[in-house]
């Protein structure tokens, strides 16, 4: 719904998001922006509002020209910081907060930019320390209610249709970047060894994948295991949430990452999980416990990971119902909420 003029007058934060495109950066600002809407008078600028917040146009924003008290304008990219700051020296009253997921040296135009925000949220350690001024850690959330376990996770698994008794899954894009390769790599090797296993890749194949796709597709071919190795395509997020409930396994193969929001999607719905050693894994993961860490894009350490847990299914639905303990005591959507609207305090 558009702001309506007394939430105009009484706005408190803008949460931007200029992107057409669906992305991960948009996936975790969806999710956490309802709680924040709960803590403050918030609105959402720009397409893939979720529901629970109000959404603004840029006629709504005109009407924040000159507001009486400071507004904050959290971004999450650097158009979206520079529009905050062209914005403010308009006379818009903003307050100007970055959140920075990247693991990596920021180029010279995001590093003048981060110096200009008033505060600076980082998702984790790693990412902090590539920003050369201070941030505070706020790590993601996930919604625990959505994303949670099965209540009959063999009825679960059955309505599928797929072979045998369980599912391994790999999520995110089709590409070399999310290590697609290496999961059909591990599994064209595991799967023949372990036939009460079907394999899932859910994800978008773009058009500049197409051949990478095509790729991974004659390989798993060439193995015999067309009905084994199940590509989805995009799915609807309500689709994708209910094939987590219907693995036992889930492999994180990601060659780098900003965070991983699917790492903690999975273990909420309770897989077990086997970790490449990018974005936020070493954070969220503890080694042995609530999953297994491997290095990234090694197929034979996934495998080595792997393996255990596929001749003993017993222990890897044990490992996913700690892994759904640690995130509802750590990284619930409410605890990412709270840290944020911390930083925010910090501007009155």
């Amino acid at each position: 719904m558009p702001v309506e003029n007394n939430l105009a007058s009484d706005l408190q934060l803008i949460v931007p998001n200029l992107h057409r495109r669906y992305s991960g950066v948009t996936a975790t600002n969806r999710m956490v922006a309802p709680i924040l809407a709960t803590m403050y008078r918030a609105a959402w600028l720009g397409p893939h509002a979720p529901d629970g917040i109000a959404r603004m146009g840029f006629a709504d924003l005109l009407k924040c020209w000159r507001h009486r008290t400071p507004l904050i304008w959290h971004a999450r990219r650097n158009d979206e910081m520079i529009a905050g700051l062209l914005l403010r020296a308009l006379g818009w009253p903003l307050k100007l907060v970055f959140t920075s997921a990247a693991q990596r040296h920021h180029k010279r135009l995001t590093r003048w930019l981060i110096r200009q925000m008033d505060a600076i949220i980082a998702t984790s350690e790693l990412s902090a320390s590539f920003l050369k001024r201070e941030a505070t850690v706020v790590m993601h959330g996930v919604d625990t209610m959505r994303y949670a376990p099965p209540a009959d996770p063999a009825a679960a698994f059955v309505e599928t249709k797929l072979p045998g008794r369980y599912a391994i899954g790999c999520f995110g894009r089709v590409r070399a970047q999310k290590g697609t390769d290496v999961f059909v790599e591990a599994m064209c090797r595991l799967l023949p060894r372990y036939p009460d296993f079907t394999a899932v890749i859910v994800g978008a194949v773009v058009p500049e994948q197409q051949g990478f796709a095509d790729g991974l597709k004659r390989q798993i071919e060439a193995a015999g295991l067309q009905s084994r190795i199940i590509i989805t395509g995009e799915l609807e997020i309500e689709q994708v949430q209910r094939w987590y409930q219907r693995l036992t396994i889930y492999a994180f193969t990601s060659r780098n990452e900003g965070f991983g929001l699917t790492l903690i999607e999975a273990m909420s719905s309770g897989a077990a999980l086997v970790a490449a050693r990018a974005g936020a894994a070493q954070f969220v993961v503890e080694d042995g416990v609530t999953g297994v860490l491997t290095p990234p894009g090694d197929a034979d350490a996934l495998v080595a990971a792997l393996e255990p847990l596929m001749r003993d299914p017993a222990a890897a639905i044990a490992m996913g119902e700690r892994a759904r303990k640690r995130v509802v005591e750590k990284f619930s959507l409410e605890a990412e909420a709270n840290a944020i609207a911390a930083v925010y305090r910090t501007l009155d």
